[in-house]
């Protein structure tokens, strides 16, 4: 599981919009920190076309992996390069659930405030 996550990871660090929705499954949903759910692959994509539109960069690292049947939780950190080239690195824990290797559920707990407001 860590390969694929690394693989997932990799992808997102590219901001690779296209790539990162060939990991899900057609109605498959996705939710970032607070924002609202956003389902089917289209719909997914172009959420996160907006937010890598919004950054310069970022790297994921992960700390700790535990899977349960199709649920895999995954803690890290990720370091984002804000357009001013700053940097701010947040922790996260992500819960994906697949079916047949592809997700169905996706859900990223992190507070993106200090996104916003680097110190």
């Amino acid at each position: 599981m860590k390969d694929w996550l690394n693989q997932l990871f990799a992808t997102i660090d590219r901001k690779d919009a296209d790539g990162f929705v060939a990991f899900f499954c057609a109605d498959a949903s996705f939710r970032f920190a607070n924002a609202p759910v956003v389902c089917n692959r289209e719909n997914i994509r172009n959420t996160v076309s907006l937010f890598f539109s919004s950054i310069k960069g970022l790297q994921h690292r992960m700390l700790a992996v535990w899977q349960e049947k199709d649920v895999v939780i995954c803690e890290g950190e990720v370091i984002y390069t804000c357009n001013n080239d700053s940097k701010v690195t947040l922790p996260f824990v992500d819960i994906i659930r697949l079916k047949n290797k592809l997700i169905t559920d996706y859900r990223v707990y992190i507070d993106i405030a200090p996104l916003n407001n680097p110190l």
